[in-house]
């Protein structure tokens, strides 16, 4: 699935994924691919791409996932 990572001061990934775990505002949230489209916010902790592939610390901002495209826009990021 394509997957976007996106903080106020650039574009931090673009590319394909097998999964996102990300810190939903509730608690963690995993994203393989055909997921149901979904809308989260997202609150404070570790984002990761895929198996062995890029890792953030995130804070704020929202998840969508539509037609096996995974969009994370985030108030705060930092490459883990």
């Amino acid at each position: 699935m394509k997957v976007s990572v996106i903080s106020p001061e650039a574009l931090l990934f673009e590319g394909e994924a097998t999964s996102v775990v990300a810190p939903a505002f509730d608690g963690e949230v995993g994203i393989l691919a055909g997921h149901a489209p979904m809308l989260t916010m997202l609150g404070a902790g570790m984002l990761r791409v895929g198996d062995g592939g890029p890792a953030f610390t995130v804070k704020g901002g929202f998840l969508q996932v539509v037609d096996d495209t995974v969009r994370v826009v985030t108030e705060q990021a930092t490459k883990a």
